[in-house]
């Protein structure tokens, strides 16, 4: 049988852990808080890169790519977006290695040495050279909007990692745009942050709550930040894409002006947007169980495994044959923005090998959708049995599925475990959304015990809460949680801070997060 996975109820942490290396979606890396991804891993990214890049088109937007190194005197020219990344920057202050003197080793040439109007920046993000950049491009009125992608890596050297979370260099998609008028940029802001909504929900079946992050917990430089936040298995919250409306703050900074029709000279608005790679984290959180990774259809690698049957080759021949049919009529359904206009991913299993008990385990912890299973009682009742990922063991499973038409149903099994696992993360959330009236409800809903690497039985708290900057750093201190974001919809209901008593126009969502 495959190796266990630890329970997510004993160690959580340890189970997501597992889930990530025994699914065979990444590894740790030699270097320090960077991560391997694996050919699985990478497919589920290179899926949501396809998803997300139709999307992004669909809204009028082009792919472009800017340099890795940013010059550390373009990052002084925004003081807030440089005090919020200064100390997770990697810095480049050579451009030579030499051997040491001892002759063991190497280091850094001093002649080599860089001076200070020429050190280098790996991105943290893209947003000062970029801009830099627009200022070449945007002259008139007529060259707005631009809407420009880039899909890159970034570093932000972290100190404590986690595979697909939190690592020092991760995968992203960093979208950056310059507009007319303020108006058309918070539009294209709420836009932005729609996009990441509806890829969240119909294609990663992960329920999110969208609105404003709070002043504290805004993007460096940014007017403000809108975001999508996902409740984990753990009750822990996963901030999973952000939308910056950043005013005029970096077209002032690197003077990117444009005519009006008027001939009136006019800064830029500008607007950032991103998600990354902390999105198959999320995934992973969302639907998984201790049997291994759970995959929405949508994104996943591999949307069927056909498990041919036999003690012999007399007996496997024909099931081989009913699979490779079963396959073919698979493939041979018309494509459609479901399966993003590809055919059906389908993989035929012939370890015959390894026991049948082994090889269904191995599916399942790889996070298959749909495994189907043909042996020599099947084909002579012709015949197959089904089995679906999201449903395990004998509930999820139907015997004597006809052959024929077979290929029908199990597309029609896909789209109902995408929608299933949706609305099933969805009553998890909100069966784990409770409300704190009073301090002391505040606090037993985040006992300290349950420390910021672990713990389950977390909620999303709905409280009071005055809108100071000294509560939220109270909260962070005390109770190791924050203001997640004032979902919209929410229309308000004026009371009072649980924590100061002061006036509060609406209730905020209160987690612990990743």
């Amino acid at each position: 049988m495959a190796d266990a996975i630890t329970p997510r109820a004993k160690d959580y942490p340890r189970w997501y852990l597992d889930v990530v290396q025994k699914a065979g979606l990444a590894d740790n890396s030699d270097v320090r808080g960077c991560m391997v991804i694996k050919p699985t891993g990478y497919a589920l990214w290179e899926k949501m890169q396809r998803a997300l890049d139709r999307l992004f088109k669909d809204t009028g937007h082009v792919n472009a790519y800017f340099p890795l190194f940013i010059p550390k005197r373009y990052l002084e020219k925004e003081a807030e977006h440089v005090e919020g990344f200064a100390k997770e920057c990697a810095v480049v202050t050579h451009h030579r290695l030499v051997a040491k003197p001892d002759g063991k080793g190497l280091m850094p040439d001093p002649k080599a040495a860089l001076g200070d109007d020429e050190i280098l920046v790996i991105r943290p993000t893209s947003e000062t050279i970029i801009w830099r950049t627009y200022k070449e491009w945007i002259q008139s009125y007529r060259d707005l909007p631009l809407l420009i992608n880039q899909w890159a890596n970034v570093v932000r050297w972290e100190m404590r990692t986690r595979l697909f979370l939190r690592t020092a260099e991760f995968l992203w998609q960093e979208g950056h745009t310059a507009h007319a008028t303020a108006k058309e940029a918070e539009e294209e802001t709420h836009r932005m942050v729609d996009v990441y909504r509806r890829f969240a929900e119909e294609w990663m079946a992960m329920p999110v709550l969208v609105g404003p992050k709070t002043d504290a917990q805004k993007f460096p430089g940014a007017v403000y930040t809108l975001c999508i936040e996902a409740m984990m298995q753990d009750g822990k919250a996963l901030q999973a894409g952000t939308s910056h409306f950043l005013g005029q703050n970096f077209a002032k900074a690197f003077d990117v002006t444009f005519k009006d029709a008027a001939n009136k000279e006019e800064h830029a608005w500008a607007t950032s947007w991103g998600v990354s790679t902390r999105l198959i984290g999320g995934l992973i959180m969302t639907h998984s169980d201790d049997n291994g990774l759970v995959c929405p259809p949508r994104l996943a690698p591999t949307h069927v495994v056909i498990v041919p049957l036999g003690r012999n080759d007399a007996e496997r021949g024909p099931s081989i044959a009913a699979a490779e049919t079963l396959a073919a009529e698979l493939r041979a359904l018309p494509r459609d923005d479901f399966y993003g206009y590809e055919p059906i991913a389908v993989k035929i299993d012939t370890m015959f090998d390894k026991q049948p008990g082994f090889r269904y385990a191995e599916h399942e912890l790889r996070g298959v959708p749909v495994r189907v299973e043909i042996g020599p009682k099947d084909i002579e009742k012709a015949a197959c049995a089904v089995a679906r990922r999201d449903v395990p063991g004998k509930e999820g499973k139907q015997f004597g599925v006809p052959l024929t038409g077979a290929a029908a149903h199990i597309d029609a099994l896909l789209r109902d475990i995408q929608v299933k696992l949706f609305e099933k993360a969805k009553a998890f959330r909100d069966a784990n959304t409770v409300t704190a009236n009073t301090l002391d409800e505040f606090k037993a809903l985040f006992p300290m015990e349950k420390d910021d690497e672990g713990g389950s039985g977390l909620k999303f708290v709905l409280a009071h809460y005055d809108g100071s900057r000294e509560v939220e750093d109270l909260v962070q201190k005390e109770y190791k949680a924050t203001v997640r974001c004032l979902p919209f919809g929410d229309a308000g209901e004026p009371g009072t801070c649980v924590f100061t008593g002061k006036p509060s126009p609406r209730r905020v969502v209160f987690a612990r997060a990743y």
